[in-house]
């Protein structure tokens, strides 16, 4: 397995931009364990589980902020990082083998020309807005996220007119 990797080779592996990579560099959040002597940035098989870590927590809902208070605390180990990440999946899961039993039982239903009854209707809408309103709120938190960290960066070089250019 190869032991070091550039951030070009790294962002492919990952998915992730090196504009990414190189802003978690920047922020402290996650930075190469070594240099080339040209300068590029090295990661290491310990980089990539960090990084494992953090995308787990940002998958799970956390901003990078608390990304990085939990990876520097020592709160969490990445078993348990890991853990948090597949109780979360299973809960997904979960809920999207409910809303697929449901369909099938309305379209097994349909197809033997019983009747669906209301109450089946209901049920199967009801599951379904609980999926969708899940979604929404994780969806929102992450903007809501977005925006503090933009405002952030705003308010940290906000723009004074009686300044000169």
């Amino acid at each position: 397995m190869k032991r070091h990797w550039k951030v070009g080779e790294l962002a492919k592996l990952t998915g992730l931009t090196i504009r990414t990579l190189r802003f978690y560099d920047q922020i402290g959040l996650f930075s190469p364990s070594a240099h080339s002597d040209s300068g590029h940035r090295l990661y290491n098989e310990a980089d990539l589980s960090r990084l494992q870590q953090i995308l787990s927590l940002k998958e799970l809902g956390l901003s990078l902020d608390e990304v990085k208070s939990v990876l520097t605390g020592g709160h969490f180990s990445p078993l348990e990082i890991v853990s948090l990440q597949i109780a979360r999946l299973k809960e997904n899961i979960r809920m999207e083998q409910n809303i697929l039993s449901e369909l099938e039982y309305v379209f097994n239903l349909m197809q033997l020309k019983q009747p669906v009854t209301v109450d089946d209707f209901t049920k199967l809408l009801e599951m379904m807005k609980k999926s969708h309103e899940k979604y929404i709120i994780e969806r929102r938190m992450t903007w809501e996220r977005h925006l503090d960290l933009l405002g952030d960066l705003v308010d940290g070089h906000s723009y004074d007119p009686n300044q000169g250019s």
